[in-house]
């Protein structure tokens, strides 16, 4: 018998190189991944990690392993979806993660809609920017993520998730009032290469969201000021610091001075929401039931827009 916890120490030495970064990533210790490996090895009697200098590197018999890693993984998930589907009930306990606007515009309304149709069902949200969501998935920390395919995502025939999209999210050009952009009824984007932004350079999708876009329309902006809450930069933008894409769904307060402008041309930027879970968890009841409500919100705000 394979632990799958141990097969999943393995997968995160081979993904990000060492033990120590596997560690990080899975909220262990160091010791505590090589010692879930050792007994892995012990269970299949084949050595799966050999010394060289100060670091390890894996051995043909676990890049052996390894090929099946994704099959094995994925037919677990299958085997407890139709386990759950055997009791004909939505209930115990789904967890949903994703990136803010997407928590606040999807899921907030999506766990209502779960709420009263699955009464026995308790959901819970997690706020986490894309790459964070995608390690959540595979620790078996969350079951649905809501993510943004930026650049370092995973490829989307990585065989160990189910992903598509729910949203296409158009990105509006956030200016304040008194702005010169701010009186027309939509611009391009390089019509503010010459502007400040407003954007987190670090842990935060949204500026490498922006910095695609720009590219794109043939500029690289200049960063003034970092923030990354929607409310601080709304607050920034009021205060004539600068200017931010602004993701369509995310809504604004209404005491800020600010104007959402448009943007049209080829190189009019939007966002693909995606939902991603385990591969062969989809058709878990409680999975299944927060796909559906999700797309079914992402639906009503397609008709309303």
């Amino acid at each position: 018998m394979i632990d799958l916890r141990r097969l999943q120490a393995l997968v995160a030495v081979a993904e990000y190189g060492t033990v120590t970064a596997a560690a990080k990533a899975l909220s262990f210790t160091p010791s505590a991944v090589s010692q879930q490996i050792g007994q892995l090895a012990q269970d299949l009697d084949a050595e799966l990690l050999e010394r060289q200098g100060r670091r390890v590197h894996l051995t043909p018999a676990a890049h052996a392993l390894l090929a099946h890693a994704s099959t094995i993984q994925a037919q677990w998930e299958q085997a407890k979806a139709e386990l759950a589907a055997t009791t004909g009930l939505v209930h115990g306990t789904l967890r949903i993660c994703g990136v803010s606007s997407a928590i606040a515009a999807l899921a907030a309304p999506a766990t209502n809609q779960l709420q009263l149709q699955h009464p026995n069902l308790h959901v819970l949200l997690r706020e986490e920017e894309s790459a964070a969501c995608y390690q959540l998935l595979l620790t078996d920390e969350s079951d649905i993520a809501l993510v943004l395919p930026t650049m370092d995502a995973p490829d989307p025939t990585d065989a160990r998730f189910e992903q598509q999209a729910v949203l296409t999210d158009p990105q509006d050009l956030l200016v304040p009032e008194s702005h010169a952009l701010a009186q027309t009824g939509g611009v391009d984007l390089a019509d503010a290469a010459e502007e400040s932004w407003i954007v987190k350079r670090h842990d935060n999708d949204s500026y490498t969201l922006l910095s695609v876009a720009c590219a794109a329309a043939g500029f690289t902006p200049h960063i003034a000021h970092e923030a990354k809450e929607w409310y601080a930069v709304s607050s920034l933008v009021a205060a004539g610091l600068g200017v931010c894409l602004l993701p369509r769904i995310v809504p604004l307060p209404a005491s800020h001075p600010v104007v959402r402008v448009p943007l049209t041309g080829r190189s009019a930027p939007a966002r693909r929401i995606l939902t991603s879970v385990r591969r062969g968890s989809a058709d878990h009841p409680a999975i299944a039931a927060g796909l559906s409500a999700l797309h079914d919100v992402a639906d009503n705000d397609r008709r309303s827009h």
